[in-house]
């Protein structure tokens, strides 16, 4: 792989801001206050399906979505940590890592279409992203 092959989709880059890179993946925090929510895009081109990866990576993916379940457990020390693959609308592979409360809007049900996204502020969302990523070189 190399770093110059690898394209994020628009739709992810206007909804999310880059925590860092793991290994195999750009880990994004989606830009919406009402939900903590992590997303890692293998770094590979052309790839739309888990079932894409060569092994190596396949599993590379599987500890990554391990590793930033922690984080989420960590940073946000949610009632549950939804994992989902979708690509319905944005066909690049990509993890969600999503932290959900009972208390939250969208709660029993999936995030997506519910309201309308809430940006952090912009110090709230430097902050988050300082933490994610000390909790990342931390795991």
């Amino acid at each position: 792989m190399t770093e110059s092959s690898f394209t994020l989709d628009p739709h992810l880059a206007a909804d999310t801001v880059e925590v860092g890179d793991l290994a195999l993946c750009r880990v994004l925090l989606m830009d919406d206050a009402r939900f903590p929510w992590l997303i890692l895009v293998p770094r590979l081109p052309a790839i739309t399906e888990v079932t894409d990866l060569p092994e190596p990576d396949s599993s590379a993916l599987w500890q990554e979505i391990r590793i930033a379940t922690g984080v989420m457990q960590a940073l946000a020390k949610p009632d549950k940590v939804n994992v989902a693959t979708l690509g319905n609308v944005v066909a690049q592979l990509h993890v969600h890592v999503v932290g959900r409360f009972r208390s939250d809007p969208a709660w029993p049900g999936p995030v997506w279409g519910v309201g309308t996204r809430t940006p952090y502020p912009l110090h709230a969302r430097a902050q988050l992203i300082e933490r994610a990523g000390a909790l990342f070189s931390a795991a």
